[in-house]
């Protein structure tokens, strides 16, 4: 299993402010150790050889000229006698031969060194019985009237143990890790304080941008300070004075747009009601054959536009209602099969040629706006049978809290691309066609009546084929303007 690293920005500056104070106290300990340690092997280790120095200068003048093995036996008590706190065990070698004495085995690295050579030599091993120090120093005599010091072919050895100085050095690092642990304790503390003043503008930027999404464009930060996090403080302020003029310039435009709609509109709706009038009665003529043929061919596509004109004056009004805020529900306990039924008979749509519907056998009563779910119901089947294909059929489910309707037809279905647009306004899934039957309006409507309801109404695919658009209803919607 992985571990689980810390995500948030806090813990982070914590782990790494933590990890530094610990690489910095790792670094120094083991520094400070190196050279302790070397400061204490070399203390001892220079001691020894001095003192070593002194007794064999002190010893050796009474050795004989040729001594025998019993005289160097008694060199290297007097030696091991005169070691003192050092504790060494010496021994004595005469040309290369061995080792008389107490000073055990003696590396012969070190006997070739010292032999060979005219200086005290010195080297540390590990044994078994603990660190050692082992010291070779080859003993003169004085000589010839210059008094000049020559070899006497005898070479001194001591061993000492070096357990004391290891106990040491052991005692220093058990002392260093006793000082680390508080320290990287400690190090917590100013690394909480350094995250909480690093973090602290973060925070404000965030609580500011949340204060911005929310719609509080006016919302701006006090600059503290001049670096990296004022300067993105500083950015901050400009991008939420650009959103607020940008978004006051927006409102400023959409709420013009709705006015002149909803005004044209409002012009066009007396002058298309007294043209409707008049091509209502030029129809008549138009069909009874009074007119000439090119005229009334004419006469009939005029009312028919006209008609549509009117229709799309409707829509644009009723759109600028909901725009408004001034669309109200009239709310009343009716039959979802009288309404169903009152909406196709209306339109003329036949069953079960063109429509199919499978409503509840019950027949439940629904608490809603009849008008504006008839306008939904027209607009969805309307449109299920421009775009798709018949029979379009309406399903129904009720249950105490909600009711369910859908709208399927038998056509190829919605393109994915069109799909999330279906509710817009005015939106072509054909950019190349010029004009549509409707307003263009008609599911946009259905969406804003099913909301007044606080319902949803989506649309979506079926997997055999063809589109289906869902209503879900609140059998007991709560609304203000209720009867």
């Amino acid at each position: 299993m992985k571990p689980t690293l810390p995500r948030g920005l806090r813990p982070r500056l914590v782990v790494a402010f933590v990890l530094v104070a610990a690489l910095s106290a790792l670094i120094t300990a083991l520094l400070t150790f190196r050279q302790a340690r070397s400061a204490i092997l070399d203390r001892t280790q220079n001691s020894a050889v001095r003192e070593l120095r002194l007794q064999v200068d002190s010893l050796a003048p009474n050795l004989p000229v040729d001594p025998t093995d019993a005289d160097l036996r008694i060199f290297t008590r007097q030696l091991d006698s005169a070691s003192g706190a050092h504790g060494w065990h010496t021994a004595v070698a005469r040309d290369g031969g061995s080792l008389i004495g107490t000073a055990g085995h003696v590396s012969s690295a070190l006997r070739d060194a010292a032999e060979n050579g005219d200086a005290t030599f010195y080297e540390r091993e590990e044994h078994a019985d603990g660190p050692r120090l082992l010291i070779g120093m080859p003993i003169s005599y004085t000589g010839g009237r210059d008094g000049a010091q020559k070899p006497s072919g005898l070479v001194a050895y001591a061993v000492l143990s070096l357990d004391g100085e290891q106990a040491d050095v052991s005692a220093m690092i058990t002392a260093a890790w006793a000082g680390a642990v508080p320290t990287l304790a400690f190090a917590a503390v100013p690394a909480l304080f350094a995250a909480h003043r690093v973090l602290r503008p973060v925070r404000q930027l965030r609580t500011a941008a949340e204060k911005i999404t929310s719609g509080a464009l006016d919302t701006r930060l006090d600059i503290v300070g001049k670096d990296e996090l004022a300067a993105l403080t500083g950015t901050f302020n400009t991008m939420a004075a650009a959103l607020e003029r940008d978004g006051a310039e927006l409102r400023r435009m959409e709420t013009n747009a709705r006015r002149f709609a909803a005004d044209v509109s409002h012009e066009l709706r007396t002058p298309l009601a007294a043209m409707a009038a008049v091509t209502d009665a030029l129809d008549e003529d138009a069909r009874s054959g009074i007119l000439p043929p090119d005229t009334a061919d004419a006469v009939l596509l005029i009312s028919d536009e006209t008609r549509k004109l009117a229709g799309m004056v409707e829509d644009l009004m009723e759109i600028s209602r909901f725009d408004a805020g001034a669309a109200v529900l009239h709310l009343d306990d009716v039959s979802l099969r009288t309404v169903v039924h009152k909406t196709l008979h209306l339109r003329g749509w036949r069953e079960p040629d063109e429509v199919i519907t499978e409503l509840p056998e019950d027949d439940p009563r629904i608490r809603v706006d009849a008008r504006r779910i008839d306008v939904v119901l027209a607009n969805l089947i309307g449109n299920a049978l421009r775009h798709g294909a018949a029979p379009v059929t309406v399903r129904a489910t009720a249950t105490r809290e909600s009711l369910v309707i859908e709208v399927a037809d038998d056509g190829p279905g919605i393109p994915d691309e069109v799909l999330s647009h279906v509710f817009d306004r005015f939106y072509k899934a054909d950019a190349a066609r010029g004009r549509s039957e409707g307003s263009g309006l008609g599911l946009a409507i259905a969406l804003e009546n099913i909301r007044l309801h606080r319902g949803t109404v989506t649309a979506a695919n079926l997997p055999d084929g063809g589109a289906v658009f869902t209503i879900t209803l609140p059998r007991t919607p709560r609304q203000e303007d209720q009867p």
